[in-house]
């Protein structure tokens, strides 16, 4: 940003004399200081927490506070004395957690957390508007908060980064869950996943060719195991190919196939997704039923419905069960099984949104600037700003472009 002003230097005038000139001079950007609540996480198995120590550490030192509930952490390993060394505050009820200017959280806020909410206050937090209830919008919009969707978070190369980072661990830790459940601790056929020489490896047939099929075809293909792909996207499927850097086998959905594939399949992964709604119910009930007895289903699309017509959710206490002989370990909230690994995944993409916002003066400055925050803004002072959910549940919403053109 600059500003106009006079300064000590002269130019040339038509008539040969000289006269004062403006000069541009550089008006260094306000930094603002902010204040970042971290409430402990309410939802069932719910074990991640959205800015690990090492990154408080990084906004306490750039001048930024933060409040962390007492134990938020720990579930990820994290301990209070963790966050206190690195200059956060532990806060011992979540209503001085929710004194802070921002909230941070992995989940939704629950009703009791948005009745702690005060106007102007700011939320990042995932969406997730499907498991919430009825009034949940509304009851956001009435407290006149501005709200981040964080799965709405796009990068400069138009990629979600949150989205993208969870589907990453979902998928290597899918082939990880498979590979338990196949195995005689679980009480399993006792296979091992790869072969050996000598010895046939296993084969896992894939559903989907996007992130979460990325990750899991390549933790198969490194633990040893056939890989067999299906997506109705050719497109996708030469995509993953290249990016597997081999040949293996792929297919679109043709469902004659798909059957008689399963029948030799060990493990059949669900990583189909939908842009909105639910996700494409493409294994009937009898394709389940010819699949080998104690193969293993882990259906990563059942946060979307599923798309094996046998799924039902589980969760990470109770989650598997067996239909025709078949375990489905069908829990949505895969990457809270590596709730360490995921916070580190979060927090690095938090923490440097956060030191933005707090370099170029706020929320608002930081949303004109970059467009990806922009795009995750689904609340901004009450106001609804996606066209989507405006739609989807019949209420008033304004563009977030023509909002921030008439700030």
């Amino acid at each position: 940003m600059v500003l106009s002003g006079y300064s000590a230097t002269f130019g040339f005038s038509k008539g040969g004399g000289m006269q004062p000139q403006e000069e541009m001079l550089e008006v260094k950007k306000q930094k603002k200081q902010l204040s970042i609540g971290l409430p402990k996480e309410t939802a069932f198995y719910e074990t991640r927490i959205c800015l690990v120590p090492e990154a408080a550490g990084l906004l306490h030192n750039h001048g930024h506070r933060i409040i962390v509930e007492t134990e938020a952490g720990k579930s990820a390993s994290f301990q209070d004395k963790d966050y206190s060394d690195v200059g956060a505050e532990i806060a011992l009820s979540k209503e001085d957690v929710f004194k802070a200017d921002m909230i941070l959280k992995v989940n939704p806020p629950t009703i009791d957390e948005i009745k702690l909410l005060q106007p102007n206050h700011i939320l990042l937090s995932a969406l997730q508007l499907t498991v919430q209830p009825e009034n949940f919008l509304r009851r956001l919009m009435d407290k006149k908060i501005t709200a981040i969707a964080y799965d709405y978070i796009m990068d400069e190369t138009g990629i979600f980064p949150v989205i993208r980072a969870m589907g990453e661990i979902a998928g290597t830790t899918s082939i990880l869950i498979a590979a338990e459940y196949l195995s005689n601790a679980n009480d399993g056929p006792g296979y091992m996943l790869g072969g050996i020489p000598g010895v046939f490896p296993a084969e896992v047939v894939i559903l989907g060719a996007g992130t979460v099929a990325e990750f899991a075809a390549m933790a198969a293909l490194g633990l040893g195991a056939t890989v067999k792909i299906f997506d109705n996207s050719i497109y996708k499927l030469a995509r993953l190919q290249n990016l597997i850097g081999r040949r293996i086998y792929t297919s679109i959905i043709e469902p004659k196939l798909l059957k008689e594939t399963l029948r030799t399949a060990d493990v059949a992964v669900g990583a189909l997704r939908a842009p909105f709604g639910r996700t494409p119910c493409v294994v009937s009930d009898d394709m389940v039923s010819c699949m080998k007895f104690g193969s293993v289903i882990v259906d990563v699309s059942i946060d979307q419905g599923g798309c094996f017509e046998t799924s039902r959710v589980t969760n990470h206490a109770s989650p598997v069960y067996k239909k025709y002989g078949v375990t489905h370990y069908c829990v949505p909230n895969i990457a809270s099984r590596v709730s360490r690994t995921a916070s580190y995944a979060l927090s690095s993409i938090f923490a440097p949104i956060l030191l933005g916002i707090g370099e170029e003066g706020g929320l608002e400055s930081m949303m004109r600037k970059n467009s990806g925050v922009r795009n995750s803004v689904y609340l901004y002072k009450g106001i609804l700003t996606n066209k989507l959910l405006g739609e989807l549940f019949n209420l008033p919403y304004k563009d977030i472009n023509l909002l921030m053109a008439a700030i």
